[in-house]
């Protein structure tokens, strides 16, 4: 206990300290935003664009500079406006200059922001620092290594491990030598959100709310936690737990898998005319057959670690399982060919190096890793056991455990301090963010936040996950309205 304890009041001392930096870098800051056309990548009717600058290192405020892409798209509404909605969709690695107009036109072609939230604010979306249009950060990732991504392939045994810790030195030691290299230490959440702060100052703004998926809930945490008194109504959509994207959130992603396919089972089940099966018992052991068969038997584009994380990838949302059907069926080589859902090679690869560079800086610069070879070994070996479907790949060794630069600070503690103006949205069964993990954050915030629970699965609640009133109306309820729930909440499946 005594620990502990001391080590709270440390990281209490460093949420203090750093505040005081970050106050006193904006109050230096007066720049006002001139609004103008966005990147023709970008540029979508009602959207402006700008750039700010703000500290690389915000212990020297007064020295170097990097810039931050910002956009808005602006009430037009005067009476009703409110103030700025800052909005993130996550990552980390993803740009947002896009994300307040794919907000409003319906992400993903599902519900529309609506006209009350509209009114209420300029939204605001912003290309995180080493994202995007902001100054960008790179690890020169081949084709090969964009392909793997930044989830760890899962690994069938001790000797998987060790050629994964080759590719993984392989990416750091890039990533140590690239043109950005000198951003290494920086690139992270907390400097993100000071960012924010810096953008809340350049548009003249004594507060700013929020709404935040994935991720970007942690980036939400830390910035109420830094700034509580400049936090106007803040959404987290999907909570990370509260040490944010780390080894033991990369953890969760095993029994966040088996928590959510059953969904997925019940759902092919009820479908005609595939051989999946027709109970959830049925399409469940068709999984685990065809993953057992690319373990043991991979074919050139599809091993067991891709069939694992192509399923994976389309458990994050109810549409995508008509997708999901067509892959399996696609990959049951006892399928003719005629039944299989063939994927085109013609198209040009996406370069997604910066995406998943800036990834690996935030994760990275975060948080302290594990360096243990031999521990990957065993964690690996007990997630492979208790969750076989997917436990064996976020327990996999990556690039952190050989990074080439140890976190500047301490993370930001999260805690209860500050109004209460948080509204946490947390579906039962989130494969990505897990209920796990929202529960230590919200237990975290204490007094501050309020949580509605969703009995739905796939990641993300609001706008972007499966329809559910009850859930839609709490959050533009408070968003519009300030209607922040007396306690936590739950809603029912719909």
């Amino acid at each position: 206990m005594r620990t502990v304890l001391s080590m709270a009041l440390a990281a209490m001392a460093v949420v203090s300290a750093t505040a005081g930096v970050a106050d006193a870098a904006t109050a230096a800051s007066g720049a006002s935003v001139q609004w103008g056309a966005c990147p023709a990548d970008v540029t979508k009717p009602g959207l402006q664009c700008s750039t700010i600058e703000v500290p690389l290192d915000y212990r020297r405020p007064d020295g170097r500079k990097i810039e931050v892409a910002i956009s808005r798209l602006a009430s037009q509404n005067p009476a009703k406006r409110r103030g700025v909605l800052l909005v993130n969709q996550g990552g980390p690695g993803e740009t947002g200059l896009r994300w307040p107009a794919d907000l409003r036109d319906g992400p993903g072609g599902g519900a529309k922001l609506p006209q009350s939230v509209l009114d209420s604010y300029d939204i605001i979306g912003f290309d995180p620092r080493g994202v995007g249009h902001s100054t960008p950060v790179t690890c020169d990732l081949t084709q090969e290594q964009q392909v793997r991504g930044n989830i760890p392939p899962y690994a069938r045994d001790a000797a998987d491990v060790v050629k994964q810790s080759e590719a993984a030195k392989a990416v750091a030691r890039q990533c140590a030598t690239s043109s950005s290299a000198w951003m290494l230490p920086y690139v992270t959440t907390a400097n993100t959100a000071r960012d924010m702060d810096q953008i809340r100052e350049a548009l003249g703004e004594p507060k700013i709310s929020y709404d935040g998926y994935s991720y970007g809930t942690y980036l939400g945490a830390v910035y109420t936690t830094l700034f509580p008194q400049r936090s106007d109504r803040i959404i987290l959509d999907s909570s990370l737990g509260p040490g944010g994207l780390d080894y033991d959130a990369m953890r969760l992603w095993g029994p966040g898998f088996q928590e959510r396919f059953p969904d997925f089972a019940e759902y092919a089940a009820a479908q005609p005319g595939h051989p999946l099966g027709t109970t959830p018992a049925q399409v469940t052991a068709k999984f685990n057959q065809l993953a057992d068969l690319y373990d043991r038997h991979p074919v050139p584009g599809l091993d067991g670690a891709a069939f694992r994380l192509v399923s994976f990838s389309l458990l994050y949302n109810n549409k995508a399982f008509p997708k999901m059907v067509n892959f399996l069926v696609g990959v049951d080589p006892s399928q003719p060919p005629a039944a299989a859902a063939k994927q085109s090679n013609d198209a040009p690869a996406a370069d997604n190096n910066n995406t998943i560079s800036s990834f690996f800086y935030v994760t990275c610069g975060d948080s302290s890793w594990p360096t243990s070879l031999p521990g990957y070994q065993l964690n690996v070996a007990v997630d492979r056991a208790r969750y076989p479907m997917f436990g064996a790949a976020g327990s996999n060794v990556g690039p952190c455990a050989y990074w080439p630069s140890k976190p500047v600070e301490p993370k930001v503690r999260i805690t209860g301090d500050g109004p209460s103006n948080v509204l946490m949205m947390q579906n039962l069964r989130d494969p990505a963010t897990p209920l796990a993990g929202a529960l230590k954050t919200r237990a975290a915030f204490g007094n501050r936040a309020r949580m509605v629970t969703v009995d739905g699965g796939g990641h993300g609640v609001y706008l972007v996950g499966q329809a559910n009133t009850c859930a839609s109306d709490a959050v533009t309820g408070y968003l519009a309205n300030g209607r922040l729930p007396a306690h936590d909440e739950f809603c029912a499946a719909e």
